[in-house]
């Protein structure tokens, strides 16, 4: 296993950068998602960790040994990319072998190990098949199994299950993450899909236009956001937003919007200007006697839940609340915030104002 260290790496194609300066670390088993939409730089800074592109500038440790300007082949990490890659003229028992023969592996080895994941992947009867008949899901377990054969110090994976249907990525996503944790390796997984990061990680990196936005936990990044963009870009709904226009001072814990004062994680910093107002929609309760109000304009039923859309004299959000508490579209209603969850945000910047709430927070903007 691998511990993975990345220090102001940057990567260049002509006059577009891809990658700024990005640093994180990548501990010792950990299951790492790079996050964030098409085009933000994470398949780039993971074929830069991979060896398959060579960085502009930074470092690449991977157990404490410098291997940024070293080829893939001597970094031992194995890939997995979303279309599979497999071997089309071979049947899933040589496309798994693959690399170790390639290696000189002795036969013998090679069936032995090759039966080992195969058990792991649950795939030991479909081992003399040709890989052009699988399923999606079978032909990436063959994938993974190529991959995990060999017993690297990392796997990278590049949007593993973006070509399977939705209901069996969830499936395959609780089937990977079961195997990495019986296997205790190092993973770097890129994905654009929140939930999945989400589901998946112990740690992930956000990313946007080639800059970490936020790196941390799911939870911190949830409850925590360092930017607008992050806290837009994970959640369903995404965080609400108001905006409005004060002062507020370090030390204070409470914000004046539309003549209302709302509750606010005490202040570490001072900032006068254009605010924005940050809640997600479980932290907002309906209520007859709150003085900040808004009208109802649709109601969506989710079962236990329901999503409420209103609208606000700072403009439109959403609150989750239960669906057996009744609402009509055209009524006005109180408006009740967690305010021990509230982040206010620059609006001009998009950056979290230091708060009791996101003390500690790791945030690249």
């Amino acid at each position: 296993m691998a511990e993975i260290v990345i220090r102001n790496l940057r990567k260049e194609f002509g006059d577009f950068t891809a990658v700024q300066s990005s640093s994180f670390k990548i501990e010792d088993g950990e299951f790492f998602m790079l996050l964030g939409p098409s085009g933000c730089g994470k398949t780039t800074t993971l074929r830069m960790i991979a060896g398959l592109e060579l960085p502009t500038d930074g470092e690449i440790y991977i157990d404490g040994e410098e291997v940024g300007r070293q080829p893939a082949s001597k970094r031992d990490i194995a890939f997995v990319f979303q279309m599979f890659a497999l071997y089309p003229h071979m049947n899933v028992r040589k496309n798994i072998s693959y690399p170790l023969v390639s290696q000189g592996m002795p036969k013998h080895q090679v069936q032995e190990k090759v039966a080992e994941v195969a058990q792991i992947l649950g795939i030991t009867k479909i081992l003399d098949r040709p890989v052009g008949g699988l399923s999606g899901g079978d032909r990436q377990r063959v994938a993974l199994g190529r991959a995990i054969v060999r017993d690297p110090k990392a796997f990278m994976m590049d949007e593993p299950l973006g070509a399977l249907d939705a209901e069996f990525r969830e499936h395959m996503a609780e089937e990977l993450r079961a195997l990495h944790d019986r296997m205790g390796a190092t993973t770097v997984y890129v994905t654009h899909d929140q939930l999945e990061a989400m589901q998946m990680g112990d740690k992930i990196v956000v990313m946007n236009h080639g800059v970490i936005e936020q790196f941390g936990t799911p939870q911190d990044i949830y409850d925590k956001p360092a930017t607008m963009f992050v806290a837009d870009f994970i959640g369903s709904p995404s965080m609400n937003f108001l905006r409005f226009h004060g002062q507020v001072l370090a030390g204070s814990t409470s914000v004046s919007i539309h003549h209302d004062e709302i509750s606010v994680p005490r202040l570490q910093e001072p900032f006068e200007g254009d605010m924005v107002f940050g809640i997600r929609p479980e932290h907002i309760a309906l209520t007859d006697t709150g003085t900040y109000r808004g009208e109802v304009l649709a109601a969506e039923y989710l079962g236990t839940t329901q999503i409420v859309t209103l609208k606000t004299a700072n403009g439109e959000l959403k609150a989750r609340i239960p669906s057996g508490q009744p609402v009509r579209v055209g009524e006005y209603v109180g408006l009740d915030f967690n305010g021990a969850t509230v982040t206010l945000f620059d609006n001009q910047s998009g950056r979290a104002l230091k708060s009791e709430l996101n003390e500690g927070v790791l945030a690249h903007v």
